[in-house]
């Protein structure tokens, strides 16, 4: 079973059913959203669930709402895909409280660290937030001093830090397992904290997994209180000086030297700018003022400690990821913040009966388009339309492989339009047979070349024609491909590919097969049943039937 699903193509939703998300917009003032805001947030999530525009899912805008059908997906899984809205602020921290040990600590004593401490002495120790260092072994407390946020570093080494240049001298280098502070205890002072925000910080229940403020809008000017996306902290924020429109690429990978998935940031606009002066305030200030949090659709996801300023625009989170955290995060990132927040209205399932019944009217109307080619060149071309019928289900096979290896490796899914498209293509790729033939035929006319020489002379013509008739087709798709969406964006992929296809199997089958065939005495004397009779080019050509030398 598992095998058989590995060689079938999958199916988009006009064919396999899916599920359909109705999300209606909220913004912060109540009013109704600009047009130009729920367009923009159509492009991201046309972007976000149809990245690579192979899957045929679509996005549009009905109304103020918008309606996202995604192939193939559960409702559980489509609307956690399309439902956040990936707001990243990122913000210093002003003052935090530990509300509860990581579930590590709990059950496991801390052990001494060999490394200095972070803070000062006399100073509070902080929380068991990350530090901006990379640390050559896995924290024994897991995930909780696992994640950080650092330049982009070269292969790590056991003593290398993570910034981009070392710490000056005397710079205390954060311990590798920050020392825990006391729950329920404020770290940090309050001067400078508008009194909204302490009252919003001191109502937050971060203990409850239900009440720690994801999906929360924030405004971006002004202060905020926030969880930790794990609990074990809460956080009093400045305004967020970088955002997630700052982003300019988002990526995650395993960087060569190491063991773990980050996902590696780079920024645009005024963020480089911006990234540089927050470093360089947090590198400033005291503990916990020396933390810039990752804000993440209303909780912190991680707080690093700041060694030194980090300048070019550049950065990495790490956070224990594993490669499908990584690249659900790096996709979020990437695509861009929504710029509204957006409530769930619907979710239904697609059921699929439709289109079982459509995909057999394909599969049949493609088999009768293939069935009346291959009968036309076999009898007009007799033993020649051997090799076209060779040839189209080489051509075929190839096509099919491809949807197959496209659907596994990136996510491509068998509409009706990409249907459509492969079954014009059976006339395209005839039409390179017929070409072919047609110039072999003529230089047989001639009556001047053995098959041989004219299967040669004849290719070295016809492969100019065939390429420059591709060339067109290709050109003709890919400008279609990328001016259009949903189906028609389908029809155009299926004619690039079929047209690539083709010219692979006129090249490397078509060609050396007919090559093969010349050496055969049935096709070289011009049996009456090879296509190559004289009686019959003669036909062809309207002229009267000449003797080639070799019939002499």
């Amino acid at each position: 079973m598992a095998l058989q699903k590995a060689w079938t193509p999958k199916l988009a939703l006009d064919l396999a059913g899916g599920t359909t998300v109705t999300l209606s917009p909220v913004t912060l003032d109540g009013k109704a959203p600009s047009q130009e805001a729920l367009d923009q947030a159509v492009n991201i999530l046309r972007n976000r669930v149809n990245g690579s525009g192979l899957s045929d899912a679509e996005v549009a805008k009905t109304g103020d709402n918008i309606v996202i059908s995604v192939p193939g997906a559960g409702q559980k899984e489509t609307v956690e895909r399309v439902g956040k809205t990936a707001e990243l602020r990122f913000r210093q921290v002003l003052a935090m409280e530990a509300t509860q040990l990581p579930a590590e600590l709990q059950t496991e004593a801390p052990k001494p660290s060999g490394s200095p401490s972070a803070t000062p002495t006399g100073s509070p120790a902080p929380s068991g937030r990350p530090s901006a260092t990379v640390s050559p072994k896995p924290s024994p407390t897991g995930k909780a001093l696992s994640q950080a946020l650092t330049a982009p570093t070269p292969t790590p080494t056991p003593s290398a830090n993570a910034t981009s240049t070392p710490a000056p001298s005397g710079t205390p280098v954060p311990s590798q397992q920050p020392q825990q502070q006391p729950q329920g205890e404020l770290y940090g002072s309050t001067e400078g904290v508008s009194p909204e925000t302490l009252k919003a910080f001191q109502a937050l229940d971060c203990l409850d997994p239900n009440k720690r403020g994801q999906g929360i809008q924030d405004d971006p000017n002004k202060q905020f209180a926030a969880c930790s996306d794990d609990g074990s902290a809460k956080y009093i924020l400045d305004v967020a000086k970088v955002v997630g429109t700052d982003i300019d690429t988002a990526s995650a990978g395993i960087p060569q030297g190491r063991t773990e998935w980050i996902v590696q940031l780079s920024f645009k606009g005024n963020g480089p700018a911006e990234w540089s002066k927050l470093t360089t305030k947090a590198y400033n200030s005291q503990a916990p003022r020396n933390q810039v949090a990752v804000v993440l659709d209303g909780m912190v996801i991680t707080a690093p400690q700041i060694i030194n300023p980090i300048p070019g625009g550049q950065a990495e989170i790490t956070g224990g990821f594993t490669q499908e955290t990584a690249t659900t995060l790096a996709d979020q990132l990437k695509y861009g913040s929504l710029p509204l927040k957006f409530n769930l209205s619907s979710a239904v399932t697609v059921s699929s009966t439709l289109g079982a019944d459509q995909l057999e009217g394909g599969i049949i109307a493609g088999l009768i388009g293939l069935a009346l080619v291959v009968l036309y060149c076999l009898f007009y071309y007799r033993g020649l339309g051997i090799v076209a019928v060779l040839s189209l289900v080489v051509a075929t096979v190839i096509t099919y492989q491809a949807v197959v290896v496209l659907g596994a490796g990136a996510n491509f899914r068998l509409s009706l339009p990409h249907i459509i498209g492969l079954i014009v293509s059976i006339g395209i790729t005839a039409d390179s047979f017929i070409v072919y033939f047609e110039r072999i035929r003529d230089e047989m006319k001639e009556g001047r070349r053995t098959l041989r020489a004219a299967v040669e002379v004849a290719w070295v013509r016809a492969r100019r024609t065939i390429l420059i008739a591709d060339a067109v087709m290709f050109i003709c798709a890919v400008v279609l491909y990328f001016l259009a969406v949903g189906g028609v964006a389908g029809f155009a992929f299926a004619m690039g590919l079929t047209t690539l296809i083709d010219i692979v199997v006129v090249f490397m089958f078509t060609k050396p097969l007919i090559a093969l065939l010349a050496r055969l005495k049935f096709f070289s004397r011009g049996h009456k049943l090879s296509g190559l009779d004289a009686e019959r080019m003669a036909d062809h050509h309207h002229t009267p039937a000449t003797t080639t030398p070799q019939e002499a």
